[in-house]
């Protein structure tokens, strides 16, 4: 059965390029971006992951880990390291799941037979410091994926975790936010948002960004 927003991520104990992870722990009370590759040495995946490791600022700044996961051995992972290091101009800093025996691909309904009965189809997982999905993404094989795209999503995800609001179409950090329609009393209104806000219409109540 594939994983469902609002799930508890799967916990799993699996080899990596940087030792053994055993998931739960090591994500700690961190936000975890936890994404898939169907093979080492793919062209698409070399660009991701050298994008990924570009990012490791933007990430920390936002308390996310990343995790790449291959169902490809370690052996092989370290060897496209060095790859990647070398054709993206960067460093890798995060570690890459050596999923070999599909342990932990198939605890996240990886292996989709239509696309492929071997490889891992090309998944996007978000998942907060309670260790619940908040986000899933599958990318065909021959898209790569938007880093900005995803960047945008968790700071999404952190603002309207701890304030009354919802994120409109195209919403970037400092845009106005939508408050949300089960709040209706006025006095808290006013003290969760002081700036104000226009109502478009009755459910639809635009405030400058808390914050």
């Amino acid at each position: 059965m594939s994983l469902r927003l609002g799930d508890t991520a799967p916990d799993f104990t699996q080899q990596s390029s940087e030792g053994d992870i055993r998931f739960h722990d090591w994500a700690g009370d961190q936000w975890v971006v936890l994404f898939s590759h169907p093979a080492d040495f793919t062209p698409v995946c070399t660009t991701e992951l050298g994008k990924t490791a570009k990012l490791k600022d933007e990430f920390a700044k936002r308390n996310v880990k990343a995790l790449a996961i291959s169902v490809d051995p370690l052996e092989s992972h370290l060897k496209w390291i060095d790859d990647i290091n070398d054709t993206q101009q960067t460093t890798v800093n995060f570690p890459i799941l050596a999923d070999a025996d599909r342990k932990v691909s198939e605890l996240y309904d990886l292996i989709h037979p239509n696309a492929s009965t071997t490889a891992t189809v090309r998944s996007v997982f978000i998942i907060d410091p309670a260790k619940k999905i908040r986000l899933t993404l599958t990318y065909p094989a021959s898209t790569g994926r938007n880093f900005n795209e995803i960047l945008r999503v968790i700071d999404s995800l952190q603002l309207t975790e701890y304030h009354k609001v919802a994120t409109p179409a195209d919403w970037q950090q400092g845009d106005d936010v939508v408050i949300v329609p089960s709040l209706q009393d006025e006095a808290e209104i006013a003290q969760r948002f002081p700036k104000g806000y226009v109502a478009v219409r009755p459910y639809l109540r635009l405030t400058p960004q808390p914050g």
